[in-house]
């Protein structure tokens, strides 16, 4: 299926590794060009040119701190001076930490405000105004399954990416006349480096070993893959989604148990 991405630009967020590599590595093989944004510059680098390897569009990594308004400004500069547009934004960035409610003080909240939920307004008012320009723009927030289903100790991420689904709904009706859609996806238990460092460490039990007891409780039996998610942001990035907007979608081998 062609997904018409040929000569589109996407910008995505928390790139080097990860969701956002996978996102990016997926949208370029589709012949968008993408601009893709972290802090570790070796890293970076290193994921720009695996998916320069994959992908047909054209690459430009921008190092960058999504808590930081400056970069913000930078990259999109940098995205439309590069290739003379911005179609797609993919706000994506770390999750903050687990624990319980009284385990965090105010500071903790302030620092999972900024990185959670700040960092998808910062990035979404900038780009709309390019977004307009396209005629045919996207914003895909990379969410979490908190925002469908209860996860123990996910206070910080239950309570400030419910805000992103909240901004995102009201985006959704404002920017409707524009032909912009505004989408969610929310993964469950995805492999990468946050899931593998989550695992709970055991004498004598390997990490697969663990992961496989994780995903006892998915009705698929096992755990998904970056590129699975991966493919719901392309296509939701695509014209083809153009009637899809203010939803929130799990990509989690049927983990959330609720009927809608």
């Amino acid at each position: 299926m062609d997904l018409q991405l040929t000569g589109k630009t996407a910008l995505v967020l928390a790139a080097s590794k990860g969701l956002g590599k996978a996102c990016a590595a997926a949208l370029a093989a589709e012949g968008a060009n993408v601009v893709i944004g972290a802090r570790n510059p070796d890293t970076l680098d290193a994921a720009a040119n695996d998916i320069r390897a994959v992908g047909k569009g054209q690459v430009l990594a921008v190092p960058i701190d999504v808590l930081q308004p400056r970069d913000a400004d930078r990259i999109i500069t940098a995205a439309v001076g590069e290739f003379g547009r911005l179609d797609i934004l993919i706000n994506n960035a770390g999750g903050p930490p687990f624990g319980t409610f009284e385990s965090f003080d105010e500071s903790a909240w302030h620092s999972a405000f900024e990185l959670t939920l700040l960092s998808a307004v910062r990035f979404s008012r900038l780009a709309i105004p390019h977004l307009r320009k396209s005629g045919s723009g996207r914003i895909i927030n990379i969410t979490s399954l908190t925002v469908l289903t209860y996860l123990p100790h996910s206070v910080l991420s239950t309570s400030l990416r419910l805000g992103v689904v909240g901004m995102a709904k009201m985006l959704s009706e404002e920017l409707g006349p524009d032909h912009i859609t505004v989408n969610n996806v929310a993964p469950g238990l995805i492999l990468t480096d946050r899931v593998k460092d989550a695992l709970q460490p055991r004498p004598g039990v390997t990490e697969e070993e663990l992961l496989g007891e994780r995903a006892k409780s998915i009705p698929v039996r096992r755990i998904g893959r970056p590129e699975e998610l991966a493919a719901l942001v392309t296509f939701l990035a695509s014209p083809l989604a153009a009637y899809i907007t203010g939803a929130t979608i799990p990509v989690d081998g049927g983990a959330t148990r609720s009927p809608l």
